[in-house]
């Protein structure tokens, strides 16, 4: 495995423990997903199928956080270290497309 988290291909190398962590989310928010599929069919209450929709936010906003910050300390501080400052503007562009 590369000890480097980023490289000029773009490319973020994760560990075995870190993929299998985002996996067991995705694999949640993915059931999560089939659920609310399967409420429209069935035809349940507006109230319950935008609560469903809310935890998958949440959920989303939650594994999205954690891979911003893994980017942050590993990916951004390597470069900024390695006297690339060009990535200000990388980040700069990624928080707004956040908002």
């Amino acid at each position: 495995m590369n000890n480097d988290c980023c490289n000029s291909k773009k490319k973020t190398y994760r560990d075995e423990e870190e993929k299998k962590s985002l996996t067991k989310r995705l694999n949640i928010i993915e059931g999560q997903i089939r659920g609310i599929k399967q409420m429209i069919e069935d035809d349940r209450y507006c109230d319950d199928v935008l609560t469903q929709m809310l935890a998958v936010n949440k959920a989303l906003e939650s594994l999205e956080n954690i891979i911003l910050e893994k980017h942050l300390e590993r990916c951004i501080t390597k470069q900024i270290k390695d006297g690339d400052t060009s990535v200000t503007d990388e980040i700069m562009n990624l928080f707004k497309k956040m908002r």
